[in-house]
């Protein structure tokens, strides 16, 4: 299983989703960071399973992507496919995110929406 996460590695890093995050924050929403570090801090548990985590990182790498369905340049709709992709993967891997993810991503958010 590990040999198959290995072909989200070109798309899915740390420091890109941090660093779309932190540029895009307050253009995507709340609830569109919320979700992305939903999975980031769920994915960093190792009792989290390989086929979770393959889910998770290609979520997040579809985030991350320039190439989507919807251009996250357009007005009001350009992450509506990003959420779309990322509370789909939210309902797969659900059981994994507990309530020290949720702790760990909305401190995190503190950073970016206060």
């Amino acid at each position: 299983m590990k040999n198959k996460l290995k072909k989200y590695e070109p798309y899915y890093t740390e420091s890109n989703l941090f660093n779309k995050l932190a540029k895009y924050a307050k253009v995507a929403g709340y609830e569109v960071v919320e979700k992305a570090l939903f999975l980031y801090y769920a994915s960093q548990d190792p009792n989290v399973p390989l086929k979770a985590k393959a889910v998770i990182y290609g979520a997040l790498a579809y985030f991350i992507s320039p190439l989507d369905a919807i251009p996250d340049i357009v007005p009001l709709l350009g992450f509506s496919d990003d959420l779309t992709m990322l509370a789909g993967a939210i309902t797969v891997v659900a059981l994994h995110i507990n309530e020290d993810v949720k702790k760990r991503a909305r401190g995190k958010m503190k950073d970016w929406f206060e």
